[in-house]
């Protein structure tokens, strides 16, 4: 797995998570339960904006934005609490770190598999730019090379996508990290892994919905079931209940995309192409102005929403290799071994 270098920059307002503090916290304190109480209080709230007012900006870009935007928030919060309960890492218990770890480089991968998709549909942009620029020019001769244009960019659009086909095998590891490894001697430890198994299940789903839109394939929905007992649980299950059922709806159409700017602009492609094809005589003027201006302003839509759908999980993978960078970093800092599960896997 590569990814071009940048140049490292401050990405969070809030201390390294995993930098061994000066003083101790061992003993029991009612502060670290309302620490895990916040966490996941916050965590509830983030989940319950997932659900809009209208079904239908589900799998819109706007809306995947939220849920990646949410996600982001959600690992910014699991640091923070890191950084409160005052767990260093050298009192991490190795499959803490295992766990971590291990997650981290998954979702490093699925970040990856998403970015090459979004990009790809972004590649589009240009054919129906170009498809545009010979309609706008009025000029009859010239329609039969956009709709050459628009056909290559249905091509484009629809051809697979190598790299999202590995988000399931992504997805199932992810599913099966799920099981909270036991907690001994350490109320510490207790709350943090509490409080990742909600970080991981929202983390675990949206991706799941993410690899669901990109491959049209309900095969990538997941359905978890989590304890009742927790604060969140109840709105986790309405959250999941009412997006899934929408997504498989959406699916069952048949439609040639489930992303809701993309079938917008399949849409006009589709009126333009039929017009082109039948021939644009003088009574088929205005209602072709009218096709093209509505091409131009979905087509505006979408290459804004994937420009903008983009940076965000571009800031998502940020936040990930980040996290795991300040782990390995301080881990070594304190003389500790790197855990035999991950050597090897070091992005």
């Amino acid at each position: 797995m590569s990814r071009p270098q940048e140049p490292h920059r401050p990405f969070f307002h809030f201390a390294n998570p995993f930098r061994k503090n000066s003083h101790k916290g061992s003993q029991f304190n009612p502060k670290r339960h309302s620490l895990l109480n916040d966490f996941e209080t916050a965590l509830s709230k983030k989940l319950q904006k997932l659900v809009p007012n209208d079904k239908g900006d589900i799998l819109s870009l706007s809306w995947m934005k939220l849920a990646m935007e949410s996600l982001s928030e959600i690992h910014c919060d699991i640091k923070n609490l890191i950084t409160e309960l005052d767990l260093p890492v050298t009192e991490w218990d190795e499959k803490w770190m295992d766990v971590y770890l291990d997650i981290s480089v998954k979702l490093l991968d699925i970040s990856i598999a998403f970015t090459s998709e979004l990009t790809r549909l972004n590649q589009g942009h240009l054919l129906l730019q170009y498809g545009l620029h010979k309609l706008e020019s009025d000029s009859p001769e010239l329609f039969s090379r956009a709709s050459s244009s628009l056909d290559s960019w249905k091509q484009h659009i629809g051809s697979k996508n190598p790299r999202v086909e590995t988000c399931r095998p992504i997805l199932e590891k992810l599913v099966e990290s799920l099981n909270l490894p036991k907690v001994k001697n350490s109320s510490k430890g207790k709350e943090l892994m509490r409080a990742m198994y909600g970080a991981k299940v929202a983390t675990t789903y949206i991706c799941s919905v993410f690899a669901a839109a990109f491959s049209g394939s309900s095969k990538n929905l997941l359905d978890l079931t989590v304890p009742n007992t927790l604060p969140w649980a109840q709105v986790f299950s309405d959250v999941q209940n009412t997006v899934n059922v929408e997504i498989r709806n959406i699916l069952s159409c048949g439609k040639f995309t489930v992303l809701r700017d993309l079938d917008a602009v399949d849409a006009c492609v589709k009126e333009l192409s039929t017009l082109l094809q039948d021939g644009v005589g003088t009574s088929e003027r205005e209602s072709f102005k009218n096709s093209v201006s509505d091409l131009r302003k979905t087509e505006e839509k979408l290459s804004q929403g994937l420009e903008n759908l983009l940076k965000v999980v571009d800031s998502f993978f940020k936040i990930v290799l980040m996290g795991r960078d300040a782990l390995l970093c301080n881990l070594r800092k304190a003389g500790g071994a790197v855990p035999d599960s991950v050597i090897g896997k070091n992005v």
